[in-house]
């Protein structure tokens, strides 16, 4: 367990941002850094079938120590971090028995981690957080997880007492732009479930998430010159504005909540003659989510019916949720809270808003519940994660491994 922290700082001084405008596998050159780093670091610890792909996705084995037959199970994160923020040259910073109290992250800047604005600071008075200096993330999403992975596989290598079935890690590219699951080979993984160590706060376990399409509305509009433009000009600025308001005001990221579906709209550009809006739709409701795509078109038709041809839209399903996958295999949850329990982690199994590895896994043959990694305020400068937090989930990972040889 000593060696969790040198090892996640370790990672997260290298940059492996994603980039969703390239076509590549993984996204970034620079995520092989990390990724070629890992393969040495299997290696070292003692895992077998240590393995990386022409993708960049790497697996290993930790052999079962029984002799009867036990399921294979697998332990999953992703080594890429997202592109909303910027993830060079990130300088973490170890506060030592935080004391409750502001975090000034920069000085030259004056970027504070404020309790009064992220409460959740308080929980961990006393215990030791990484933050980031107030320049760039800190990419505990999801580094911690994969330091946490390995460090539960290094402490079972060490302590062969502890029984348990053959366990398989994995870790990919690319999950912070929709695409950390598109080339991985589950056959190849060939473990019965998993879990993505892809949460946030203790005690988090998730195997519900949304069901998410994104949109892409391209309108053409024409230029005429203003003084002879009567019944002439089609302004496509005017039209996005036209688009955006025919969506429900109410039903957006910042007033949503729980299992409450929305659409984001998260770039918008053009000029007279075209503009473009980019959003993505949200739902746990597989009949509202399909809804919220008829409401795209049908917007788009009644512009459509007063400026012909003037708006195309693209509609892409991203993931879809993995609740209706994993509830038949609903033990593997129970496994993982059970191993909390009795750790003595309070188990919070809610929904997430979001999406995960897991659910396009889960639709690939994996079931795949989400487990908690400890940090928050991910993709951005106030992101923090306490050790603490990190060592609870090491311990999970290992309890569940030996509650599953338990119970099989």
């Amino acid at each position: 367990m000593e060696k969790l922290l040198p090892r996640f700082l370790d990672y997260v001084t290298i940059d492996t941002q994603s980039d969703p405008k390239s076509n590549t596998t993984p996204s970034t050159e620079k995520q092989w850094v990390l990724a070629k780093k890992l393969v040495l670091e299997l290696h070292k610890i003692g895992m077998q079938e240590v393995s990386i792909d022409e993708n960049a996705y790497i697996m290993a084995t930790l052999p079962s120590n029984m002799e009867k037959e036990i399921p294979t199970i697998g332990f999953i994160s992703h080594f890429d971090t997202t592109p909303d923020f910027s993830g060079y040259n990130v300088r973490p910073k170890i506060i030592e028995n935080y004391d409750g109290k502001e975090i000034l992250l920069n000085t030259t800047k004056n970027i504070v981690l404020s309790p009064e604005y992220f409460e959740d600071l308080l929980q961990y008075k006393g215990q030791t957080l990484i933050t980031t200096d107030g320049t760039t993330l800190l990419g505990a999403d999801d580094k911690a997880g994969i330091a946490e992975i390995i460090t539960a596989m290094e402490f079972l290598i060490q302590h062969p007492e502890i029984k348990h079935g053959k366990i398989r890690v994995g870790f990919t590219p690319d999950e912070e732009i929709g695409r950390g699951a598109h080339k991985f080979d589950v056959k190849k993984f060939g473990a019965e479930w998993a879990y993505t160590i892809d949460g946030s706060q203790v005690g988090e376990l998730e195997y519900e998430n949304f069901n998410a399409a994104g949109a892409k509305i391209t309108i053409t509009g024409k230029s005429v010159h203003p003084g002879y433009a009567k019944d002439k000009m089609i302004n496509a600025l005017v039209l996005a504005n036209q688009f955006l308001s025919l969506l429900p005001p109410e039903e957006t990221p910042e007033t949503t909540e729980g299992t409450e579906g929305f659409f984001h709209v998260h770039h918008i550009s053009g000029e007279i003659e075209q503009a473009k809006i980019e959003l993505i739709i949200r739902d746990h409701d597989e009949e509202q989510f399909q809804a919220r795509k008829d409401l795209i078109k049908d917007i788009t038709q009644k512009i459509n019916s007063k400026c012909p041809d003037s708006v195309i839209v693209e509609i892409n399903d991203q993931y879809f949720n993995m609740k209706e996958k994993i509830e038949p295999a609903y033990h593997i949850v129970e496994i993982a809270e059970e191993a909390m329990i009795q750790l003595g982690i309070q188990p919070i199994i809610k929904p997430i808003r979001g999406g995960t590895d897991g659910s396009q896994l889960s639709f690939m043959g994996l079931p795949c519940p989400n487990i908690f990694a400890g940090g928050h305020n991910f993709h951005g400068k106030y992101e923090y994660v306490p050790l603490e937090s990190m060592q609870k989930a090491v311990k999970t990972i290992v309890k569940i491994c030996q509650l599953t040889g338990e119970k099989f």
